[in-house]
């Protein structure tokens, strides 16, 4: 499987090139083109994404966010998994997988389901991002405040503690309202340079 980026930062499309009898999901709403023989099977119901599979000799999708915005590869190597901000996955390869639960999500949100989705595996997961991407790499001891509404994501390794703005005002884990997210190095936090609500 390989991808593919044009029309980035702004208004981003991914070609997904599958190799025969591969597979990547997808939300059926961002499926621009395929070439012939690409089949469509949707296994759930009502928003459930779909899966497009390859005919013998392979084939290709091209996908486009719903928002204008960057589209970004994010390449998983097996060892490190990452939480992704709700919403933010345009198309998953088979051996990248949602965990759920987290734990490390659990105890950070409590017993609510919270703004973040952990995965991991092996392969790229491609996101839909507000704006062009930026990437914070963090040294060892180094520590930045981000805002969730502009999160995009960030890795098991990188320490994350979530904190109320202002304890008296109004607080969501499910939106991140009222809340800031304080991350320490070493490691990367990947943000998305336009609100995400």
């Amino acid at each position: 499987m390989r991808f593919q980026t044009r029309h980035t930062p702004a208004f981003g499309v991914v070609r997904v090139t599958l190799a025969e009898g591969e597979a990547v999901e997808a939300d059926p709403r961002t499926m621009i083109a395929t070439s012939f023989g690409v089949t469509q099977a949707r296994p759930g119901r009502g928003k459930a994404p779909s899966v497009f599979t390859a005919p013998a000799g392979g084939g290709w999708i091209d996908l486009a966010p719903e928002r204008a915005g960057d589209v970004y590869p994010l390449e998983f190597d097996g060892r490190t998994g990452w939480s992704i901000v709700k919403g933010a996955v345009l198309a998953r390869p088979a051996t990248v997988r949602r965990d759920q639960p987290w734990p490390a999500l659990q105890a950070l949100f409590g017993g609510d389901t919270g703004f973040l989705e952990h995965f991991s595996g092996t392969g790229s997961l491609v996101l839909a991002c507000h704006g062009p991407v930026d990437a914070f790499t963090l040294q060892a001891g180094e520590v930045i405040t981000v805002s969730p509404a502009f999160l995009l994501a960030y890795p098991d390794a990188i320490q994350c503690r979530l904190r109320a703005i202002d304890p008296a005002a109004p607080q969501s884990v499910r939106t991140g309202e009222g809340l800031a997210l304080d991350f320490a190095g070493p490691g990367t936090v990947l943000t998305q340079s336009r609100r995400a609500d």
